[in-house]
């Protein structure tokens, strides 16, 4: 039998009303003191308990295909039966801590793995450390969902839905502007240069390549791994410094420049881009490269008119890298019924359940087993954006969200000043971006 105890709440949380996308939001924002929704410890089987309970799962709207397949799987197979909320993506802060006011957080909560961090410091999850190392999978699975819910050494969250990026490219495009189709950019000079060749083609409405401007979250997703490709690190591993007025992230931005300098180079409306259409220009055949979600990009291998090419995301100068994106889960404090959240949880990280939900539906798993050996029957390029996982990030700090995801962040301000505006501020925004991290 294992213990597990509920995550020490460090501060109680107060609700900040701020604008999002024109509309107003609350987020979570620190102060004073509080109790815990659940006190002393509950012990529970190795595995969890599954008497017929009916638990509650909060999980982001956009990843309602890989939620919903995840509580069918389970409730087919178990008596207790998961219930599924899936909140739209800019209300997650608000309903969250509305809950946490009230001590109504549902069982389980999966949530954006760039908001861990904060949430885990601020005690909204159970203390699932001996739990999770007790998993016979551990070793299997990719950790940084697993770190950036470890706080002072103890685990809080496992991954849930692992969303990688991947650069893609249109092959159709490729061949029309004299490129070879089969080959992807190798670093950032061949991207500018395929990107451009596509742009001479000065075909209506097609582009060489196309950003998210307004969208920190689309663009960490996108432009940190050339940074860790090359070896390069967008934060200190504390979490409390940007590096971005390094010589590599320099070199990014400068592309980028050099593209919005270019006819045709960057899609029509990158500037204003906020990610709610990011992926549609290249959906629609407009666009020659890009940085993109494998989930989204995985859709259209059936569906696309065009041929699609994917590669890795390459480093500045050489290798490459990704973005370990997605969604961690965990326990939350409220829960009153922890042993059978548990059950659902170590289910969900046995290599089984890896492959019935995630490979058989052509997702990215979270276990390296299954990745490796679960998908013999899947698209080819499937198995290219499975391999960049093992080379992957995902950055860790208590204030991400503030710091680079939230609308007008200092890194959102950064990225324009680079692409569209006055270059010379990127020493100063960076500091700000430093600044909002140390808060």
């Amino acid at each position: 039998m294992e213990s597990i105890a509920p995550a020490p709440r460090r501060n109680r949380f107060a609700l900040a009303a701020v604008a999002v996308a024109g509309a107003v939001a609350l987020t979570l924002a620190a102060c004073g003191g509080g109790s815990s929704g659940s006190s002393g410890t509950v012990s529970i089987p190795e595995n969890g308990t599954d008497d017929g309970t009916t638990i509650t799962l909060w999980s982001r709207a956009p990843l309602e295909k890989q939620a919903t397949d995840a509580v069918n799987a389970y409730n087919k197979t178990h008596k207790n039966q998961v219930k599924l909320e899936l909140l739209p993506n800019d209300d997650v802060e608000g309903k969250v801590g509305a809950a946490v006011q009230t001590d109504s957080l549902p069982d389980i909560l999966a949530g954006d793995v760039v908001r861990v961090p904060y949430w885990t410091q601020q005690g909204i999850f159970h203390d699932l450390t001996k739990q999770i190392d007790a998993l016979p999978e551990k070793s299997e699975l990719q950790s940084g969902h697993i770190k950036a819910g470890t706080v002072d050494g103890k685990e809080h969250t496992l991954p849930f839905v692992s969303d990688i990026s991947v650069m893609v490219w249109n092959k159709d495009l490729y061949q029309q502007a004299g490129l070879d189709p089969n080959k992807g950019p190798a670093n950032l000079n061949d991207f500018v240069t395929q990107a451009k060749a596509v742009a001479a083609l000065n075909k209506k409405d097609v582009a060489g390549t196309y950003v998210a401007g307004q969208s920190g979250g689309a663009l960490v997703f996108t432009l940190f791994p050339m940074l860790w490709g090359n070896g390069d690190q967008a934060i200190s591993d504390d979490g409390k410094k940007s590096l971005l007025d390094s010589d590599s992230a320099k070199k990014v931005f400068n592309a980028y420049r050099e593209l919005a300098n270019t006819p045709n180079g960057l899609g029509a409306g990158s500037k204003d881009e906020t990610g709610a259409t990011w992926t549609a220009p290249f959906q629609n055949g407009k666009i020659g490269v890009m940085q993109y979600p494998f989930t989204a990009v995985s859709a259209l291998f059936k569906s696309s008119p065009f041929q699609i090419g994917v590669a890795p995301i390459p480093g500045v100068d050489s290798g490459s890298s990704t973005f370990l994106g997605g969604d961690a889960i965990g326990i939350t404090k409220d829960s009153k019924h922890v042993a059978q959240a548990w059950n659902f949880l170590a289910w969900l990280m046995s290599e089984q359940a890896q492959q019935t939900v995630f490979a058989d539906n052509n997702d990215t798993a979270s276990n390296f087993k299954t990745l490796e050996s679960g998908y013999k029957d899947a698209d080819p390029r499937t198995l290219i954006g499975n391999g960049t996982i093992k080379t992957g990030q995902t950055p860790i700090a208590t204030n991400f969200n503030d710091a680079f995801n939230a609308a007008g962040s200092p890194f959102q301000i950064l990225f324009q000043d680079a692409v569209w505006g006055d270059a010379s501020k990127i020493d100063a925004d960076n500091q700000a971006i430093t600044t909002a991290l140390g808060q």
